[in-house]
């Protein structure tokens, strides 16, 4: 389960700006992440919990935005959002899609005291 490496990643980032802006808690913290990134959610929530224990971000609420993939159709030539990286062209049916977002994940913000 990569998403315990991924919340002890977050917990880095947080600490670290903890300690630089000095605030003691983290009250919400707010994660983008792309349809292909391979994070499952579900997993990383229960991971968050478990992780964030004993730390400023323990008892965050954590909010995820899901960001669609994007992908360059070759037939009509417009960039588009998919959900999937085998779906078709939702503006032409063109089957020739370049994926050129969707594999990201990162913190978006975070309400902190």
């Amino acid at each position: 389960m990569h998403e315990v490496s991924i919340c002890e990643g977050i917990l880095g980032v947080i600490e670290d700006q903890a300690r630089t802006l000095g605030f003691t808690a983290v009250r919400r913290i707010t994660l983008e992440i792309g349809a292909f990134s391979g994070v499952e959610q579900a997993a990383l929530r229960f991971g968050f919990d478990a992780v964030m224990r004993g730390s400023v971000a323990e008892g965050a609420l954590l909010e995820i935005i899901d960001l669609p993939g994007r992908a360059r159709c070759y037939d009509c030539e417009d960039v588009v959002d998919i959900m999937d990286r085998l779906a078709c062209c939702p503006r032409c049916g063109g089957e020739r899609l370049l994926p050129e977002g969707g594999g990201e994940m990162r913190i978006k913000d975070m309400e902190v005291v």
